[in-house]
């Protein structure tokens, strides 16, 4: 994890007015920074906040090769597979850095090959000054931030988060401009023209989640339970043997619930596998004998981790809401709930541990309909399609989340469910196998890892809690004490004007519209460009996001 910024088309003499907006996301790479012009082409500057996760001496960013003099690479990501692209062409690496495999792709074979090769999770933005081109990418699913801000000037901007660009909008004087989050899957060719501003040659989609991005893996043919469960056994460990790959110390968050203790429990085998030379430290967050702290005990005890637990307060939260939502940069109602326990174990973590790799289970409620109201699905077909929408734009919603919360305090988050090849099969099982069966959300998910011992049959089976539910105490949800604290801000008369004063995904409630202007004042304008829903159950209907109110939840 790390922080990538870049500006072009505008004159690098001025430039030192506008590195305090570099500056904004410095929280995503705490370890060095670096601000380079290129002095090869005119009105290009790239910029780099890093966190050192790998090879820490020959790391740095902006990166450039001896082999490939003319072309420079900013990049937030890990490339997963990078040593066996080294061995399948023969690179020969000038670093230890994981991201040189993008340099070395794009110099052998060019920016279409490259994005296709890579198992990464990654944004980048890379310049070849010889060629005058610009390209920037997003893995599949959006698992690394990037947003653009351009201009029909020719002024254009990258950051990996917002926050890193709204700033240059008055800076720079612009009017006609556009700021959106840049689309995962994608790549974008440019050219730098005489002048010194950029124009777009082509935005083309690279990835088709349901259609496999690499080759498959080496898997046992058929379709009968027992090779489907071994299947799914083999992906997700290799999905978590893959992100194991650092130099720094490796941890995992832990709620209690099906998805994170499957993470944890295959993280901690493989670490005594493998013989790292530390414990597995697992952190669960919730307020005293909440049920998410009771089962993440049960799970830590289980799997033998070093466990921390975060106890928090009403006042806690409330006292980080609003910078929640400005780290967040989204006014979405789910979103915000859900990000309050992340970003304050986030913090605990940064402050009373070493650890600085994380995994996490972001992504199995999209890839295995773990949803409760995907009991409600008319039919497989529709089940599915709900799939692949949820997985299209979790990184608006589960995937932004994950990222800022952890971003925000120098943490590097993985989320091994959103592997290519783990959801590239997955995905493509008969869609009737993957339907929650006897009132059970990702029964097959559940089924594969039954009887392995790898988690208690409880926690393997237990209902889904709802997180407003799971991190307190059942006398009282977070979300009613969020409401409870916003109610006195506003009158009823507030919430008749709303849809006025915010006539894009106006708010319903108190706390929403409290959401809502607390976003506004950070990023007014800019809410249909980086919340075009708001999250929602389908199928049903209910006036609240929480699955406290789907007739179906069951958790205590």
């Amino acid at each position: 994890m790390c922080g990538i910024w870049a500006l072009f088309g505008i004159d690098v003499q001025s430039l030192s007015k506008y590195d305090k907006t570099f500056a904004k996301i410095s929280h995503r790479g705490p370890d060095a920074w670096r601000l380079e012009y290129d002095l090869k082409v005119k009105n290009v500057c790239l910029g780099f906040h890093r966190l050192a996760i790998i090879d820490s001496l020959y790391g740095m960013q902006p990166m450039k090769l001896h082999q490939y003099p003319f072309v420079s690479m900013v990049c937030n990501g890990e490339i997963f597979n990078w040593r066996q692209l080294g061995e399948q062409h023969g690179f020969q690496y000038e670093t230890k850095c994981d991201v040189e495999g993008v340099l070395q792709l794009y110099g052998a074979f060019g920016i279409d090959e490259t994005v296709k090769q890579l198992d990464a999770e990654y944004a980048f933005c890379l310049v070849d000054s010889q060629k005058r081109k610009v390209f920037v990418a997003r893995d599949p699913y959006g698992v690394r931030p990037l947003f653009y801000l351009k201009s029909d000037t020719g002024i254009f901007g990258i950051s990996s988060e917002a926050k890193g660009l709204t700033g240059l909008i008055k800076e720079l004087n612009l009017s006609n401009w556009e700021m959106k989050p840049f689309p995962p899957g994608h790549l974008a060719e440019f050219d730098i023209l005489s002048d010194g501003k950029i124009k777009m040659v082509s935005l083309n989609r690279f990835f088709n989640i349901e259609k496999p991005l690499l080759s498959p893996a080496v898997l046992e043919e058929g379709l009968s339970e027992e090779v489907v469960h071994a299947n799914i056994r083999y992906l997700l460990t290799e999905s978590v043997k893959k992100r194991m790959m650092s130099n720094r110390r490796i941890g995992c968050l832990l709620s209690g619930g099906l998805d994170s203790s499957l993470i944890a429990a295959i993280l901690v085998k493989l670490s005594k596998e493998l013989g790292l030379p530390y414990p597995i430290q697992t952190f669960s967050i919730g307020m005293e004998d909440s049920p998410d702290i009771l089962a993440a005990r049960q799970v830590a005890k289980h799997i033998g981790s070093e466990h921390h637990e975060v106890i928090f307060t009403a006042n806690d939260v409330l006292n980080v809401l609003n910078d929640v939502i400005h780290t967040l940069e989204t006014a979405d109602i789910t979103t915000i709930r859900a990000s309050c326990g992340m970003y304050l174990v986030s913090q605990y973590i940064k402050q009373h541990t070493d650890t600085t790799v994380l995994c996490s289970g972001e992504g199995a409620d999209e890839v295995a309909q773990g949803y409760i109201y995907f009991r409600d699905a008319p039919s497989p077909d529709q089940a599915h399609a709900e799939s692949i929408r949820l997985l299209g734009d979790i990184y608006m919603y589960d995937g932004l989340r994950a990222d800022r919360t952890t971003a925000a305090h120098g943490l590097e988050l993985r989320v091994p469910f959103l592997d290519i090849r783990f959801t590239n099969y997955y995905l493509n099982l008969p869609k009737t196998m993957r339907q929650p069966y006897n009132q059970i959300e990702k029964y097959l998910l559940r089924s594969a890892f039954d009887g392995t011992d790898l988690l208690p049959s409880e926690v393997l089976w237990r209902h889904k809690e709802a997180f407003s539910d799971g991190v307190t105490t059942a006398k009282k949800s977070l979300f009613n004490i969020i409401q409870d604290w916003i109610d006195p801000k506003y009158t009823d008369e507030d919430l008749l004007k709303v849809a006025e004063k915010y006539p894009h995904c106006s708010p319903k409630s108190k706390e929403s519209l409290y959401y809502r202007d607390v976003f506004e004042s950070h990023y007014a304008g800019l809410a249909s460009n980086f919340m075009p829903y708001f999250w929602m159950p389908k199928w049903i209907k209910v006036n609240d996001p929480s699955a406290r109110f789907i007739k179906h939840y069951a958790a205590k």
